[in-house]
Formats: structure tokens, sequence, C-alpha cells
């Protein structure tokens, strides 16, 4: 059975939209303004029209980009941006505190060019501050028109029903793949009862499941998967046998290692949406192009034998990084 549209806070939008990150920040040298521009425009024409972004991308390059390349076309796509990362010079600190969203929400629509954020996340779990203040901030904000819902990013089932409970929540976003199996412990079950929309990023596991990126040595200095344990050294050597196979089972089956990977979260569940992040418009073509194929029982079955929590080895954040998630972790 194809998988049909879905919807976040009532809307319905394509199941594949798109994580803007790449294009300012995180997975070495980013695309030049214009190219970035170029590959906006792109994903409109192609259909994508869940649009996610972040202020900590590129300290505000990401939405000044998105502001000055779609602000006359607002209306056709449904924009996602994220508060609660703060960076001051060298210093970075997770504030979720009221005046602070606030704050930033303001910065946010200035340089998005818009009157209104359809979808605004916590981006992380403030633990000095109790979560029902800050989504009372957020409500707040929802009662002036200025936001359309509200959003979580890497928290937990826990949280998620504690924000629930002041405020109906949208989306929960985490990160989820084949290699990533966290929000299985209970965030998924926990949004499919509340009512709120998974969001999956990294749905193609930071690339390893994309099919392009096979040895250490082809990421750049400031790329952040070399902080990433499951990237390096011994750990990628056991990962890559893994996905050896797992491109093998994508040409069997005749789609790309990307399409296989997005089709697998997509088969989740129907409030289960993903949004793949690329700098590349051959990429961006290819996410979206087998976007209502999903794979047989048979083949979701293999793939979970053969990646899981158990045969991937190294995991996906650094002790430092771990310590300000929210999410459920393994045992």
């Amino acid at each position: 059975m194809p998988i049909t549209r879905r919807t976040i806070a009532g809307r319905s939008v394509n199941p594949v939209g798109l994580g803007c990150m790449s294009l300012s920040w995180a997975y070495g040298t980013p695309p030049s303004d214009q190219d970035g521009a170029r590959l906006l425009e792109r994903a409109l024409e192609l259909g994508y029209d869940n649009l996610d972004t972040a202020r900590i991308y590129g300290l505000g390059h990401n939405e000044t980009l998105i502001g000055k390349t779609l602000a006359a076309k607002r209306d056709q796509f449904f924009l996602a941006s994220k508060t609660g990362i703060i960076v001051d010079g060298d210093k970075r600190r997770i504030d979720c505190r009221p005046a602070t969203i606030r704050t930033a929400l303001e910065e946010s629509l200035r340089l998005l060019q818009t009157d209104r954020i359809d979808l605004y996340y916590l981006h992380r779990r403030d633990f000095t501050v109790p979560i029902e203040e800050s989504i009372g901030a957020l409500a707040e904000l929802v009662s002036e028109g200025k936001i359309g819902s509200i959003g979580l990013s890497e928290m937990s089932a826990e949280t998620l029903r504690k924000a629930a409970a002041v405020h109906p929540i949208a989306a929960m976003q985490t990160e989820y793949s084949l290699m990533t199996r966290n929000p299985e412990i209970a965030v998924l079950d926990a949004c499919r009862e509340l009512g709120t929309t998974f969001v999956a990023f990294s749905p193609v596991a930071r690339g390893a499941l994309a099919g392009g990126y096979h040895e250490e040595a082809e990421l750049e200095a400031k790329d952040l998967r070399r902080n990433m344990p499951r990237f390096t050294g011994a750990n990628w050597q056991a990962n890559r046998t893994l996905i050896d196979r797992f491109e093998a089972i994508a040409a069997r089956e005749g789609v790309t290692p990307a399409q296989l990977s997005l089709a697998w979260v997509l088969s989740r569940g129907d409030h289960v949406v993903t949004i793949p992040g690329t700098a590349n418009i051959a990429h961006l073509e290819e996410n979206i192009t087998r976007w209502d194929w999903e794979p047989a029982p048979a083949v979701a079955a293999e793939l979970d034998t053969l990646i899981n929590r158990e045969t991937v080895a190294g995991g996906r954040y650094s002790e430092a990084m771990q310590r300000t998630i929210d999410t459920e972790e393994f045992a």
C-alpha cells in the first residue's frame, strides 16, 4: 500500500520534508548563498512543502537565507524553526526561559521575513526550567498568532506528556533511522497516543544510509560526524559492513539506498514524517522521487534484522553532547 500525505498541526504535508541545516552548517563546507537559494527554489518546485530550520543553523544564516529566498512564496510551505540553543561568542548554552523564548522568536520572525512560524520547537530540554513554564510561554505566542503550533526536539516521552498537559504538542522531532532506534523505546508510542506528529531528523543516518559516504577520510575537518563515535575508527569500519549489505538490498529492490532508508522510516507509522537534509540538488530530487513507495513487510523485517541497536557499533553522540539530550537511552 503506497504511503500517503500526512499531517502536522492539522496541515497536510508531503511525508518527505526538507531539513535545511546543511545549507548553512554542520557537514563540512556549506554551499554559497546563491546555490542554497537555488536548492530552496527547486525544493518548492519538486513538491517539498515542509521546511525545517533553526536559529542555531549558521547562527541565523539559515533563517536569513530562507527569508530572502522564499518570503514571497511564504504561503506555499509549512515553516518550522527552533529555539533553545543559544550561542554567545564562543559559549553555548541551553536556555528555554520564557523571556528568552520570546526574544528569540521575534528575531526569527525578522530573519525569516514573516509574521508567523507554523511550528516552533524547543530545540533541547532546559533542565533548569520546568517544561511547563516554557510551554506556557509558547502557548502565549500561539494565542498572539506569532506561531501556529508547538514542538519539542530530542525530548523524552515523559517530557512530552508534561508538556501536552499544558498545551497540545504538534510535533516531536528526534533522530530516527535504522541506525538510531531510541524513539522505539517510548516516544513513537507516546506521539501516537497524544496525536503528536513524529518528525524524524537524520532519517538516512547522517548520510551513512544514503550511499555517498564510505570512508572516514572523506569527512572535512569541521564535519560534525568526526565527533560522533559511530562514524570513526573501528566503529565505522564495523558499520560499513552493515551498510554494504543494506546497499545490496536497495539495489535488489530497485531503489537507491536513501530511498530505502526513508521508506523504512515512514513505514513505522502514519504519524511519522521525515526531514532529510541535503545541500545537493540531485539528492534533493532523489529523496522525494519515491516518497509514496513502501517496502514489503518482509523487506522491512530484513532491514530490522540487519541494522538495529544491537548490530550498530558506537553511540550517536559524544558523552558531553549526550548529557544535553533528554531522549530515552537503551541500557
